[in-house]
């Protein structure tokens, strides 16, 4: 598959050509990150190529939205514990601008103090461009455990409930 996905994630992903996407979910797509520097970042993707802010879309599409949000961000917490016990749960971030998109970040203990109780947003910018981290094969285990924590979320039905 070529590179062109990463022009329009989105896009990409509503063709099927986007090979970041765990799920569609209800409102978007759950994705691997392509920096996995801290493993297990994901994102969650709105659906519609044509909306550029989270307050774009109608308040059923926003409560959905964020209904995913939830989803993704249990299934992010649950697989990187299981994975490393190190991690010590999870950030959510929802950016304001690039469509609707939110940033689920598992956190960890082997992290540097400086940075471990801080925002992601603080870690070098190496660390983001850093080929070493990007995503590939070396995390279909990673994806493989995230898909089925999905699922199994699913099966639970809405959070809360």
């Amino acid at each position: 598959m070529d590179e062109g996905w990463r022009e329009d994630r989105v896009a990409s992903a509503l063709r099927g050509e986007n090979p970041a996407v765990l799920r569609r979910l209800d409102a978007g797509f759950a994705v691997l990150a392509e920096a996995q520097f801290l493993p297990g970042h994901a994102l969650l993707l709105g659906d519609d190529p044509t909306v550029r802010r989270f307050a774009e879309l109608p308040r059923e599409r926003r409560v959905a939205f964020l209904a995913d949000v939830d989803r993704l961000a249990g299934a992010v917490e649950e697989t990187c514990r299981a994975l490393d016990p190190a991690c010590s749960g999870v950030d959510v971030e929802l950016p304001g601008s690039g469509g609707p998109v939110a940033a689920v970040w598992p956190r960890y203990r082997w992290e540097p103090v400086d940075l471990r109780d801080r925002s992601v947003r603080r870690y070098p910018e190496e660390r983001w461009r850093d080929p070493f981290f990007a995503l590939g094969r070396g995390h279909d285990g990673l994806r493989s455990a995230l898909r089925a924590a999905l699922d199994r979320s699913a099966e639970d039905g809405p959070a809360g409930a």
